[in-house]
């Protein structure tokens, strides 16, 4: 209390900025539906407003927060990796599962499309400008620390999943920070999300 009252609390004006953006804007996509489709909110909400923020109040290149290849040939590979390891165990757990066949049947029209919109947002939003903000501030703490919004916000999808994703987090940011782009993660998770409903829907 001392310490609250007594000292001034110097803050990161931009780890606080990117913090509460970030939440405000999950919140308005959890609630709010501005266009047709989910996955052209999540575009304009997750891609488009953080990079006018990066751009207009942070006056800053969006390579700064992954926006570019990166170390593409570092990121050919995890993806080819990423790819080969997770297909089996996505078949897996989604084949048969009725939970996973109940919650992802509905979203087999539009593949592959729908996913590349519905994540590439989503991933530069975590993999992107949290992860990259919060290095500068945290070092490699910041793996840790943007995997768990992307945790909680899968909440209301299947429990094996759900359970997973602190991990998976963790995972895509460990890609994005070793590559320094979110380009590759993003990949990674398009694969995972498209073959997840493919094989949950009995598609395959």
């Amino acid at each position: 209390m001392k310490y609250l009252l007594g000292e001034k609390l110097n803050f990161d004006w931009k780890v606080v900025s990117v913090t509460i953006a970030s939440t405000l804007l999950l919140m308005v996509d959890h609630y709010h539906k501005l266009t047709a489709y989910k996955y052209w909110d999540r575009v304009i909400l997750y891609l488009v407003v953080p990079l006018l923020v990066i751009l207009i109040f942070f006056r800053e290149n969006p390579r700064e927060y992954g926006f570019s290849f990166g170390d593409w040939k570092l990121g050919l590979t995890y993806t080819a990796l990423g790819i080969l390891f997770m297909a089996p165990i996505i078949y897996f757990l989604g084949s048969g599962n009725p939970s996973m066949q109940a919650y992802y049947e509905r979203f087999l029209p539009g593949l592959p499309w729908t996913t590349f919109l519905d994540l590439i947002g989503w991933e530069f939003i975590f993999r992107g400008w949290i992860l990259f903000a919060y290095a500068r501030k945290f070092g490699p703490e910041a793996l840790w620390l943007q995997a768990v919004p992307f945790a909680i916000a899968h909440i209301s999808k299947p429990e094996v999943e759900t359970l997973s994703t602190i991990f998976g987090g963790f995972a895509f940011g460990w890609v994005a920070y070793r590559t320094k782009s979110f380009v590759w993660p993003f990949l990674i998770h398009w694969f995972i999300a498209t073959f997840i409903i493919i094989v949950a829907a009995g598609a395959m």
